[in-house]
């Protein structure tokens, strides 16, 4: 028990200080220090004196950088849970949070929102990103109801519908950047991913309900252990099988479309993450729910300040993902013979 308090306390001491360093990363310099007494100034019960720090480098920090270190920790660690939870369901450490269809349909909704032109927003979101989420959580609703026999959903009939239907919103998608010239780069920008923009509003928005949807899945980190026994195991052993995996679907589909609706699509977090703590800690979900959270928390904080600090032109933040994400898979499964489960 102390050395898993003790993972939990160094990893979040990580956290923090990738939090504090990419803070400071930009155009503007400003120190470690000053960064730290600008964050930690808001927590009310600290009285730090900040009245030497200019007020730009206090506005750049908290109002622009600081916020958008954090939109990418909750995206990066939602990503990460959502594949610990669909690898969990599925037996299988290659699957990821979009396995059924949620990146197709929060594609199509956005490219929608970005032709339709509506300038709209709700709670510090767009209507392009109001959109994705619709489109996202409709289609994993549709993929659910195709799938289900009876009360049972099937998961090799999940994932085949999952794929039919993603394909097939893939090519209206595809339909859609064809007829919409003038869009097509909004379009295939928003599908590589991005936090460029993204501040308090977009955080505060969609932070409640994904933190809440977290802890649901936490909630049956017991039940996903027991899952990797097989079914007929956990059904014997007093899991509800189908409610669980019910609520699972649908609550890691729900948090993935949210960050989705913020951040577009990023590939690998959610596949390598999971499957780089799996190897580190073992498969126990009660640890690796929290220690995948905070590491894609850490991976997408480091690629989004990569993304818009290696070069003058700001790079899409999946694409730093998955140059770094691909490589380094693959030299893990080659690196790790043995079956995760």
């Amino acid at each position: 028990m102390k050395k898993k308090n003790l993972i939990y306390i160094i990893a979040i001491i990580i956290l923090f200080m990738v939090l504090i360093i990419c803070s400071c990363i930009g155009t503007a310099n400003i120190s470690y220090m000053d960064a730290i007494k600008i964050i930690l100034k808001k927590i009310p019960f600290l009285n730090i004196d900040t009245s030497s720090i200019p007020n730009s480098s206090q506005t750049i920090i908290w109002q622009i950088r600081f916020p958008r270190v954090l939109v990418g920790a909750l995206v990066g660690g939602t990503l990460s849970v959502s594949g610990v939870t669909y690898q969990g369901l599925l037996k299988n450490p290659m699957a990821d949070p979009y396995v059924i269809g949620v990146s197709s349909g929060a594609a199509l909704g956005a490219s929608i929102g970005i032709v339709s032109k509506i300038s709209f927003s709700l709670l510090g979101l767009s209507f392009t990103s109001i959109m994705a989420f619709i489109f996202a959580v409709a289609v994993v609703l549709t993929v659910y109801n195709i799938a289900r026999v009876g009360k049972k959903v099937p998961m090799t009939t999940l994932l085949l519908s999952g794929m039919a239907i993603g394909q097939f919103l893939t090519a209206l998608t595809s339909l859609i950047m064809i007829f919409s010239n003038k869009d097509m780069q909004r379009i295939m920008l928003w599908t590589m991913g991005s936090l460029s923009g993204k501040g308090w509003e977009q955080f505060i928005a969609v932070a409640p309900y994904i933190l809440a949807g977290i802890l649901v899945i936490y909630y049956f980190a017991n039940d996903l252990n027991i899952f990797l026994l097989g079914e007929d195991t956990a059904n014997n052993l007093g899991v509800n099988v189908e409610k669980t995996k019910k609520i699972l679907l649908i609550v890691s589909a729900v948090v993935t479309a949210l960050a989705v609706s913020v951040s577009g699509i990023i590939g690998f977090v959610g596949l390598v993450i999971p499957h780089i703590v799996r190897i580190a800690i073992g498969p126990n979900h009660k640890t690796l729910i929290p220690m995948s959270f905070i590491a894609g928390a850490i991976l997408m904080v480091i690629c989004d300040t990569l993304s818009r600090s290696v070069m003058s032109q700001e790079i899409p933040v999946g694409i730093i993902t998955a140059i770094l994400g691909g490589p380094f898979f693959v030299y893990l499964l080659r690196n790790n013979k043995k079956q995760a489960f």
